[in-house]
């Protein structure tokens, strides 16, 4: 959170929300990175990336990264009861390869307030007052001008209709909610206390599944989601990282999340680097054919 601007990002709730670059490696996502990283007046919350941000992220592509390093296993969000069993195997076999790659595996760091503390935030639909400021900033030829218009509309997917009603019944702005100020203080003590894990056992990210079960369709909501990639990064607004580790029920794609410290990505640019180098999980969809190599022109 403040490393890249949020404007123009259509939003769920902009306490969390952010933006990132998603590609093929990392050495893309570093080079979109350089790009998008930065101070914009029109998003004040990137003021605090300033004296943060190297000349280029690209200098910290090292394939030989992971050597010496401390990686901190966050088994938390990975157990054998709450995860499925292929991709807690190939979590543990992702930890074979780290230590392959010459890093020290810390197994495992804990916070145990954790639970405690996801269950005490209360629900505050933020989505109406952030999405309508959103439609309000696409100028006047945009299609719908709130919330309201779209749930109107009916042009929306019918998994999300429940979020959507709930959200534009709420009249009161989120900080005017009882529960507003818990969980701001809520948040606060889960950064102090994922940094008190870290720096107690001296590990340098924390590592864990992006999800703890496969992909599901979309529209499916009974079967688990898995989801860890929103439960720590988004709450704290430090950092984080996925890369591929592997597929699960021959072609489900995994991926294994780095976590650090606030505006760490030098170090999670160059660990996620080495393992993707050290293990080349990434399989090119059948959907998608190799682009053809354009010819270069002779010289005129």
């Amino acid at each position: 959170m403040g490393l890249v601007s949020r404007n123009g990002i259509a939003p769920l709730s902009m306490t969390n929300d952010t933006g990132g670059p998603i590609c093929r490696t990392v050495e893309d996502a570093v080079r979109v990175l350089d790009v998008i990283a930065g101070y914009d007046k029109a998003d004040t919350v990137t003021r605090r990336s300033e004296g943060k941000i190297p000349q280029t992220y690209r200098q910290f592509l090292d394939k030989d990264g992971l050597k010496g390093a401390r990686i901190g296993v966050f088994r938390q969000l990975c157990t054998t009861k709450n995860s499925d069993p292929q991709v807690y195997a190939l979590f543990n076999k992702a930890l074979d390869e780290l230590r392959a790659a010459g890093a020290i595996v810390v197994d495992s760091v804990r916070v145990p307030e954790l639970d405690t503390i996801n269950k005490s935030f209360d629900t505050i639909p933020q989505l109406r007052r952030d999405f309508n400021l959103y439609l309000a900033n696409l100028g006047p030829n945009a299609p719908h001008k709130s919330l309201k218009s779209i749930i109107k509309s009916r042009q929306f997917h019918p998994s999300i209709e429940k979020t959507l009603l709930d959200s534009d019944a709420d009249t009161l702005a989120p900080e005017a909610h009882k529960g507003w100020g818990k969980n701001m203080a809520l948040r606060e003590r889960l950064r102090q206390l994922l940094l008190r894990a870290m720096d107690s056992t001296g590990v340098d990210v924390l590592v864990y599944p992006t999800f703890s079960y496969p992909p599901r369709l979309i529209g499916d909501l009974n079967t688990p989601s898995g989801t860890n990639n929103n439960a720590l990064s988004p709450p704290t607004g430090f950092p984080a990282f996925s890369v591929p580790m592997g597929f699960t029920y021959d072609n489900l794609p995994a991926g294994l999340q780095f976590f650090g410290r606030p505006f760490s990505e030098p170090t999670l640019v160059k660990l996620c680097y080495a393992y993707e180098q050290a293990t080349h999980h990434r399989v090119p969809p059948a959907s998608t054919p190799v682009l053809p190599k354009k010819k270069k022109k002779g010289n005129v």
